[in-house]
């Protein structure tokens, strides 16, 4: 008896130790998110591009003339696309080899080395940006797919919730820890004798630095797991697209897993709206400052970590699907309450901001958690793939709405507000979903509370 007790608390203990380890990940690449993506190089490469821009204001890459305004939001756009296609090939190659770990390190030190070679982005070099940022983001987005597809694998179903909450607050950790350093750097970079662009150009390698240098912690210390015997197939014909149709019609066996899945992709496109057209609300409407709008980016960030613990504790208490229903009616209520926001007074701006920050990380920990528990075994990263593609792939539904209502009204304030439809009809669907029925149809274990 001693040995099977023995045994179980070394097995107990290996597994505690891969999850810290796991968790270093959202440490590792979470800074490409924040500190590149959301704050620094979207202004920095248009930049760029209108300085090797034409008279009319216009480049021309690949000899297609594009307004160098518009230039980051297409090289975003290709990198959608194409992680679309490459997502699922690199997911289907992890669980049928159950080689991951080899994968995890390739995509994470691909995207980290384009991240650090954007040190080299002066003057007119808008391709080598545009490249650059292709490169890292289809990278980020393969990386996360198999990064993700070792939840179910580390974590017993029970453990899942929390496990998953704490990933996700230490990406937010990280991501405010850095952004503190770079803000730093940036604002003081006459202090520090050197020109604002060779400061942006430190906080873009420095993010790049960051995630290949932590990238080693899960590396260490995961392990590889045999591949069930359904693994080891062929990979189907036609590439990424083939691959993602073969999983679309295994996922067509599973209906309750599509059903949240639809679920996800309605509040989780609210989600990310919020957050990409936060600062254009803040902006525009609200005639918030610069300094006032990336401060409240830094308030998102720090208080999603206590969001996620937070959240995640709830979700132990009454089960993850309560806590994330909960969480889309404050959602609702946070973006309701932007509506009647007074524009010229950033307190209230960064009221709002808090508001966001508490329930972000756990929302989005959570649904990735839920979504572990309704996975057939073996097909981890392929299912994980199609979680990413419906988080990136249909990421211009919510942006569609706003930039309509806009049209149509002048209004950003209505605009704001007529992303409410999202989280509605997202609670709505993940209100009818039976997750313990739906763990079992897969041939999951479901936890107590789900």
């Amino acid at each position: 008896m001693e040995t099977v007790e023995a045994q179980a608390a070394a097995s107990d203990a290996e597994r505690r130790r891969e999850q810290r380890g796991w968790y270093f990940y959202d440490w590792a690449n979470s800074v490409f998110s924040t500190s590149v993506l959301t704050v620094f190089l979207g202004p920095y490469l248009t930049g760029v591009a209108q300085a090797a821009a034409d008279a009319q204001g216009y480049v021309h890459p690949l000899g297609i003339p594009v307004r160098a305004g518009s230039f980051f939001a297409y090289a975003v756009s290709a990198s959608v696309l194409l992680a679309v296609l490459v997502m699922p090939m690199a997911a289907a190659v992890a669980d049928r080899t159950g080689r991951k770990k080899p994968l995890l390190g390739f995509f994470a030190y691909l995207g980290a080395g384009a991240t650090t070679g954007m040190f080299f982005l002066s003057g007119d070099r808008y391709l080598l940006g545009g490249a650059l940022l292709i490169v890292a983001n289809v990278a980020f987005g393969a990386a996360v797919v198999i990064y993700h597809a070792f939840l179910p694998q580390i974590a017993r179903p029970e453990e899942r919730d929390a496990v998953s909450s704490r990933g996700w607050a230490f990406g937010y950790a990280a991501g405010a820890l850095v952004l503190v350093a770079n803000l730093a750097v940036f604002l003081q970079h006459e202090a520090l004798g050197i020109g604002e662009g060779t400061a942006v150009r430190i906080c873009l390698a420095s993010a790049g630095l960051w995630w290949g240098l932590f990238t080693l912690v899960p590396l260490r210390r995961l392990r590889e797991r045999p591949v069930p015997a359904a693994g080891g197939k062929a990979l189907s014909p036609g590439g990424g697209a083939g691959q993602l149709l073969r999983t679309l019609r295994d996922l067509r066996r599973y209906p309750l897993t599509l059903m949240f899945l639809a679920a996800y992709l309605l509040y989780n496109d609210g989600v990310q709206t919020v957050i990409t057209q936060a600062s254009v609300y803040g902006a525009e409407e609200l005639g918030m400052s610069q300094t006032t709008l990336i401060t409240a980016v830094l308030l998102v960030q720090v208080l999603a970590v206590a969001g996620a613990l937070l959240m995640g504790w709830l979700a132990g208490r009454f089960g993850a699907k309560r806590t994330v229903l909960g969480s889309l009616v404050a959602w609702t209520a946070t973006v309701s309450a932007g509506y009647f926001l007074p524009a010229g007074a950033p307190m209230w701006f960064f009221v709002l901001a808090a508001g966001i920050g508490l329930v972000l990380g756990g929302s989005q920990a959570l649904s990735r958690s839920l979504f572990a528990q309704l996975i057939p075994g073996g097909k981890e990263a392929e299912y994980f793939a199609l979680y990413e593609i419906s988080d990136r792939g249909t990421s211009w539904l919510g942006p569609l709405l706003f930039g309509l209502t806009y049209q149509l009204t002048g209004s950003y304030r209505d605009a704001i507000f007529s992303l409410v439809l999202f989280f509605v009809l997202g609670f709505v669907l993940l209100a009818r979903v039976p997750l313990a029925r739906a763990a079992a149809a897969v041939g999951n274990p479901a936890p107590e509370r789900i």
